[in-house]
């Protein structure tokens, strides 16, 4: 199993000892949407639901912090997913939102048998494929975290970075959240982006019907984008989810040299000694 897999290939296996579908829908503050409930309305036949906000690090202002080892395998564990599982991620959003996050959560605490679903919900309900209602609850796994801390970035990291550019920031949010013409979507975090980053908004990422463009399209986008590969990335958006659209991309193409900057725009946005450029 790959990073990536076709609602063929699940259909095929759904079901299948070992296998776990999870539905990993999270939606911006001011989308309106309820995963949850959306999720209890309706989902893949056995999808167990990974509540972002509630797997993430409580105990941090910021929102969608790592948590610790010990509380990602506890709260993995009660979901009922075992060492030993494969993992299918796929979200509602239709452009790979938050399922790459969940994906990339599962890679950085050391667990590689885990991909997305290619298309999401969107792709598997367009074919007609079975759904189903209500919560699916497993009996309690066996799982150990253990935290690849090189795959992550801290503030102190991008303050460095600033100055040294060993790293490329990419910055996945949408251009004018980037540029600073349009306002960010959680209250007192100031417009603009990370000195010396590139903008590549992640809903580029995906063609209309939701799917991640093919590879040889991916590379050609990155580089008009300006991200030549290989180099090493710093990615980063809002909240740390949308960024890992583009982990998952450029694992795609064969490179693994990707760090996440988990504090993203919402720490460096919300603070007043990170220096910002914009369009203004």
């Amino acid at each position: 199993m790959g990073p990536l897999v076709s609602t063929d290939w699940l259909a095929a296996r759904l079901g299948a000892p070992g296998l776990r579908v999870i539905d990993g829908s999270w939606y911006l503050p001011n989308s309106g949407r309820d995963a949850h409930s959306e999720y209890l309305a309706e989902h893949i036949p056995g999808a167990i639901f990974f509540d972002l906000d509630a797997s993430s690090n409580n105990q941090n202002p910021l929102p969608h912090m790592l948590p610790a080892e010990q509380a990602f395998a506890a709260r993995v564990e009660s979901l009922g997913i075992n060492d030993g599982d494969d993992l299918v991620v796929y979200d509602g959003s239709g452009n790979n939102l938050s399922a790459a996050r969940v994906w990339w959560m599962f890679r950085v605490f050391g667990h590689s048998r885990v991909a997305v679903l290619d298309g999401g919900l969107g792709k598997w309900r367009r074919e007609q494929r079975p759904l189903e209602a209500g919560p699916v609850t497993l009996p309690p796994g066996r799982f150990r975290a253990r935290l690849e801390g090189e795959r992550v970035r801290d503030l102190a990291d991008l303050r460095s970075n600033i100055d040294s550019r060993r790293e490329l920031v990419v910055d996945l949010r949408p251009a004018g959240r980037y540029a600073g013409i349009q306002p960010e979507p959680r209250p007192g975090i100031r417009g603009g982006h990370i000195p010396g980053s590139k903008n590549l908004p992640f809903t580029e990422l995906v063609a209309s019907d939701g799917t991640i463009l093919p590879v040889e399209q991916l590379r050609r986008h990155l580089h008009q984008r300006g991200i030549e590969l290989p180099q090493p990335i710093i990615a980063t958006c809002g909240s740390g989810t949308s960024a890992c659209a583009l982990v998952l991309a450029v694992d795609l193409l064969g490179f693994s040299d990707v760090a996440v900057y988990d504090g993203a725009w919402t720490e460096w946005g919300g603070r007043d000694d990170t220096p910002i450029e914009s369009a203004s």
